[in-house]
């Protein structure tokens, strides 16, 4: 019963503000509620604080006793949803899929799935040396393991 409340009262405060998204929802055994969330422009504190109020005030602790965590997705954190791809689209990624590994820039993002693109020194077709070529590699999302925005400091 719980858990449904939490999540009527989620999807309420949720829709008030388009720009922020569900990553991950979870209520243990002994009521600790975890809520993980995700925006087109980002997560402020203000945005956490509001989902929390939004559902804690609508619950009566006399009746069940509960812990509430709202938490924004790391920015370390992998992306999970084509929403969040769709919002970093222009910066880097590291993806591992079932044959192999690829890092680079995010240039589309469907329903379907992802297009990256880097460069690659190859060696010439005639001659010696190497030059560089663009690299080009669309991934469908159920291809995907796993999928990280690289962060340049």
């Amino acid at each position: 019963m719980l858990k449904q409340k939490v999540e009527t009262l989620l999807s309420d405060a949720l829709a008030e503000d388009g720009s922020l998204f569900l990553i991950d929802f979870t209520i243990t055994s002994d009521n600790k509620i975890n809520v993980v969330l995700d925006g087109d422009n980002g997560v402020t504190v203000q945005d956490c604080m509001r989902i929390s109020r939004a559902i804690e005030h609508n619950l009566d602790r006399e009746e069940e006793d509960f812990s509430l965590e709202i938490a924004s997705s790391g920015a370390a954190a992998p992306l999970k949803m084509p929403r969040q791809y769709k919002k970093n689209i222009g910066r880097k990624l590291e993806v591992r899929t079932n044959e192999d590994n690829y890092r680079g820039n995010l240039t589309a993002a469907t329903e379907n799935g992802i297009v990256i693109e880097w460069k690659a020194r190859e060696p010439k077709p005639i001659g010696k040396g190497k030059v560089t070529v663009q690299k080009k590699k669309e991934i469908v999302f159920s291809d995907i393991k796993e999928a990280k925005v690289i962060l340049k400091f």
